[in-house]
């Protein structure tokens, strides 16, 4: 299997933004010292792929730098070519995770989950929808037929449901903090919904009947999971409680059902906002480890 990491594509922010763009660094290193000789950089993600999941005027309006103001603060950082160049090598992370997750059974893109990107606008730090771009692409050159979306960030993936919204071909299931960002929620084909606090017991038996319903209800080809670290108790966003213990559960309930259905899986990081960037690389390195577990 092959890791991505699209992490020398840096993005040129000011000093003391809050986009939490060190846990990537450290994240590769760490993967580094795991397994070095599965480590690649990613292709960008080209304009054709791109825009199988977004509106030609805003692919156009974002790769030659025509974000107006409004548009760039409902994203959460400047326009720099650097931020477009990130955003291909994020996107192609994630086309190129479900590929080798499609020739081996497993792929990782060290980044990637911007699930808020929408079809004609950016939000939420996400200028594109990796997952949308990955699973029509793999659809187009692969003849996949269908794929699960697993989004187990905290945040709902509204630009992914919103995106495939009519698309029977791609089913969605997001578990996701009630009350948190983005309040205005998409329809998913299964969203759940949990109160702020909840702990490891209540998510792991709410994501094994979700996943039961799921894959009830997808003969998928392929899944593509988003292993958000901000459920952990010390995000600074996620408002609720799981512990390290209770995410890395988390990753094998996801990862021995696909497994045991044989169903290829390709994983992207998605997000992780703990005061203590350490506790997400940790989070974020064992789900690495339980992939390179499973496929050794």
């Amino acid at each position: 299997m092959w890791i991505y990491s699209s992490d020398r594509y840096v993005l040129p922010l000011p000093a003391g933004h809050r986009f939490p763009m060190p846990k990537y660094a450290l994240l590769r290193e760490r993967v580094r010292a795991m397994a070095p000789a599965s480590l690649r950089e990613p292709p960008a993600a080209d304009d054709a792929a791109l825009g199988r999941a977004h509106d030609r005027r805003y692919v156009d309006a974002v790769v030659e730098g025509r974000l107006d103001a409004a548009q760039e603060r409902r994203i959460g950082f400047p326009w720099t070519e650097a931020m477009v160049e990130r955003s291909r090598r994020s996107a192609g992370a994630t086309l190129a995770a479900c590929r080798s997750a499609l020739d081996c059974g497993f792929g990782v893109n060290l980044a990637g989950g911007t699930h808020h990107a929408h079809r004609d606008f950016g939000a939420g730090f996400c200028v594109f929808n990796d997952t949308v771009v990955a699973a029509r692409a793999v659809q187009a050159e692969r003849g996949v037929e269908r794929v699960l979306v697993i989004d187990l960030d905290v945040h709902q993936g509204d630009g992914t449901a919103a995106i495939v919204a009519d698309d029977p071909t791609i089913f969605t299931l997001s578990i996701h903090g009630r009350r948190n960002f983005p309040f205005r929620k998409a329809a998913s084909d299964l969203d759940v919904e949990l109160d702020d606090g909840t702990g490891d017991a209540a998510y792991l038996a709410a994501l094994r009947a979700a996943l039961d319903v799921a894959f009830g209800r997808c003969r998928a080809d392929l899944a593509i999971y988003l292993a958000g670290a901000d459920p952990y108790m010390h995000d600074r966003y996620g408002r609720l409680s799981l512990t390290k213990q209770g995410l890395a559960a988390r990753d094998r309930v996801v990862l021995d059902a696909l497994s045991s259905r044989q169903i290829p899986v390709a994983v992207a990081m998605a997000g992780g906002y703990a005061d203590r960037v350490d506790d997400v690389v940790d989070i974020h390195a064992a789900t690495v480890a339980a992939v390179l577990e499973l496929a050794a």
